[in-house]
């Protein structure tokens, strides 16, 4: 029997123990407002997208001949002028097709001759009854075809020395070789295409982006806009651009529809290089002002805990008329253009109604209802207070914002 009771005894005391230790802890908490001051800020609403950084003038430089690759001038990032000599076809063949088309021009003056001397001597006969009509129509059409075969022979030289001069690859503009995409001795077609030998980026101090945006963000992308990027070679690095070119034909991937945006990107340092790929946010919309927590405009203040941590609850608009009992919860008439906040003050904690402006999802702009240095209330923090030297506390658990 005595063993039951000292069981019992015991439990009893755990108990006890348990329950006293408890509500000392809860009776420890203490409530804190969450306070942030109210100052000057820019609020920007944006587009992000990705793309590709791209010189603004680029050429392909090809050949309109075909033939052997005979030697090369420039390679890689070499910097060229235009008309700068860029590399050289074997002009064998050409050379002999030019001389084949002047042998043919020669030939053909040689009939052009012939056919007016016996035209000439037919049409003397013809003009004294010597000589029949048809005798003179067949001097005619001799010299006539004779006439017509000289121009061909001299069309036919002309393009032989035209194509002998398209040997020779020229730069058609000032710039940098990106690309070199044949070797020396390597064979060249122009049959069907024109095969591409260089591309030169005109300059690289002058870069664009060609930006994807999305169908469902591009109706906020206007000309001129700012832009803002980075690539992944300089982490540390923002870039800065304006929106030069919104290209109406979609790109239509997977079902998802985009639309090119084209952004200058000044790169006078030449940092940024052909091909880097961007991330892109494209400012839509900014204003500066005083600026409020979006988290002011959600809080909605509960009077019991206000009754708990002894602080006097004041709404904007009286509730209740003298001799009225008083309501537990505030509920006051709001103007539906304008939103609540509450104010930490040396009274309390009093409501105010604000008009806002621009907002990015974390801040608004205040129109008017605030002043600089105000303290609005966030949320209310239930914990332990934190006095700054309490070596138990955890120095990397998170605290609440702007606590006061």
């Amino acid at each position: 029997m005595s063993k039951k009771i000292v069981i019992i005894i015991g439990i009893v005391v755990v108990v006890a123990l348990i329950v006293f230790f408890f509500l000392k802890g809860a009776g420890g908490k203490d409530m804190y407002l969450n306070t942030s001051s109210i100052h000057e800020e820019t609020v920007e609403t944006t587009v992000t997208a990705t793309g590709y950084v791209q010189p603004v003038d680029e050429v392909e430089v090809g050949t309109q001949v075909s033939g052997v690759i005979e030697k090369i001038y420039v390679d890689y990032n070499s910097q060229v002028k235009k008309g700068q000599l860029l590399a050289e076809l074997d002009k064998s063949t050409l050379i002999e097709r030019l001389t084949q088309a002047k042998a043919s021009l020669e030939s053909s003056e040689s009939d052009l001759r012939y056919a007016q001397q016996n035209f000439n001597r037919v049409k003397q006969l013809y003009d004294v009854k010597a000589a029949t009509e048809v005798s003179y129509e067949e001097a005619v059409n001799r010299l006539a075809q004779a006439e017509t075969s000289v121009a061909n022979a001299k069309a036919n030289l002309h393009q032989a020395q035209v194509n002998l001069s398209y040997a020779e690859i020229y730069s058609p503009i000032d710039g940098v070789i990106l690309d070199r995409s044949v070797e020396q001795g390597q064979t060249v077609a122009a049959s069907f295409n024109t095969p591409t030998l260089f591309t030169i980026a005109n300059d690289l101090t002058k870069m664009q982006v060609e930006a994807d945006v999305d169908e469902a963000d591009i109706g906020r992308v206007r000309v001129g806009q700012l832009v803002r990027f980075s690539v992944d070679a300089y982490n540390d690095d923002t870039f800065e651009g304006v929106v030069n070119q919104i290209r109406l034909q979609p790109t239509v991937t997977n079902n998802v529809v985009t639309y090119t945006v084209i952004i200058e990107a000044p790169n006078p340092d030449e940092k940024l290089y052909p091909g880097m790929t961007a991330t892109i946010t494209i400012v839509t919309q900014s204003e500066t002002g005083l600026v409020v927590p979006v988290e002011a405009l959600n809080f909605e203040p509960t009077p019991e805990i206000f009754a708990r941590m002894k602080l006097k609850l004041f709404v904007p608009d009286p509730v209740q008329t003298p001799g009225e009992p008083s309501k537990q919860t505030p509920e006051p008439t709001l103007d539906p253009s304008k939103k609540l906040v509450w104010l930490q003050t040396a009274e309390g904690v009093a409501g105010r109604e604000i008009v806002t402006g621009l907002s990015d999802g974390v801040n608004s702009i205040v129109k008017s209802g605030l002043k600089a240095d105000d303290q609005v209330v966030l949320s209310v923090a239930e914990g332990k207070q934190d006095t700054g030297g309490d070596p138990a506390s955890n120095p990397f658990m998170p605290r609440p914002p702007r606590r006061r």
